[in-house]
């Protein structure tokens, strides 16, 4: 296992905390080390956009006092370490996921506005961080959905458990679907892939245009499940153990991972690739509204540089479109 540790991002809220508790599940299973990081606020005089150098002393911050009582007299726990760092929390964050292979942390901290469903530090280190971030939201949460279009009743009892993953077939990323197969492998539980299609589709005409002929919505879903299958067979082959489902949707896909999260454990989505006209880190807009209304963690993954991007990704996202 990767000597890279688990970071779990702590204030003291109570969100933190269960961060921190996911935190310490994950690096068990990794087998790798925790540590407990608490960016306390720039200065007033200080400057907002640089991270400090150095970490200042970990022994007089309170929050750290706080997590090393609630971890006292644990049995089983990973080599832990704490910090202590001075900045401005969304700047410092991302910085974390430099030297980590997981960043963890709670969905809103102890400050802003108590109605927020997502705090914009947690926002910052999703969309900036080179590891994998896991945000965690608070419980009860509900989407106002259906689980996993099954048509269970929105508020039921569910278990948690498994994990969902998107996939797009016209643009997969094959960090997603790597991270969403090891994870799966370390929890068990099995793994829903949800492959979505625009429906019905959008058709825009001139005056004088003859309509375009009708879409078979068979076909459609038929041709998304096999471009589906392709982009999995490879994880499938490096993680025989992890049961893979796919699911092939109409509609929304933000909708439909929001909806799947209610009886997940864990929902997993990429991040957008820079582009040439666009260099700045960013995420999608399903991305976007799957942290702001999900009801389970979800992890938001970087995307693999295009060195390691898979030759298959350039075929099967031909094939869609010819």
């Amino acid at each position: 296992m990767s000597t890279q540790p688990v970071v779990a991002a702590v204030d003291g809220s109570d969100d933190s905390l269960r961060a921190l508790e996911w935190a310490l599940d994950s690096a068990h299973r990794r087998e790798a080390p925790l540590r407990v990081a608490h960016v306390r606020q720039y200065a007033l005089w200080g400057r907002p956009d640089a991270a400090p150098a150095g970490l200042p002393t970990t022994e007089d911050d309170p929050v750290l006092a706080l997590v090393r009582d609630r971890l006292e007299g644990r049995a089983g726990l990973p080599a832990v370490d704490f910090a202590a760092l001075d900045g401005a929390p969304g700047v410092v964050l991302p910085e974390l996921g430099s030297t980590a292979q997981l960043l963890v942390l709670g969905s809103r901290g102890r400050g802003g506005f108590t109605s927020l469903l997502l705090g914009s530090n947690s926002l910052a280190a999703a969309r900036d961080a080179e590891c994998p971030v896991i945000v965690v939201p608070r419980p009860g949460r509900d989407t106002g959905t259906p689980a996993g279009g099954t048509g269970t009743p929105a508020g039921g009892t569910r278990s948690g458990t498994g994990i969902v993953v998107g996939v797009n077939v016209d643009a997969p990323d094959e960090a997603t679907l790597a991270f969403a197969f090891r994870e799966s492998a370390l929890r068990g539980g099995g793994l829903r892939v949800l492959a979505a299609y625009p429906w019905p589709p959008q058709t825009w005409m001139l005056p004088g245009e003859m309509p375009a002929p009708q879409i078979d919505r068979s076909a459609v879903e038929h041709e998304t499940r096999v471009l589906a299958d392709g982009f999995l067979a490879p994880h499938r082959a490096r993680h025989p153990e992890v049961t893979a489902e796919i699911r092939v949707l109409p509609g929304d896909a933000a909708g439909h991972l929001v909806a799947a999260s209610q009886d997940a454990g864990l929902v997993v989505v990429g991040r957008h690739r820079r582009r040439l006209l666009a260099p700045a880190r960013m995420m999608g807009s399903v991305t976007q509204a799957v942290l702001l209304h999900v009801a389970s963690p979800v992890a938001v993954v970087p995307p693999a540089p295009p060195e390691e991007t898979a030759p298959e990704q350039g075929r099967g996202s031909s094939a869609r479109r010819s």
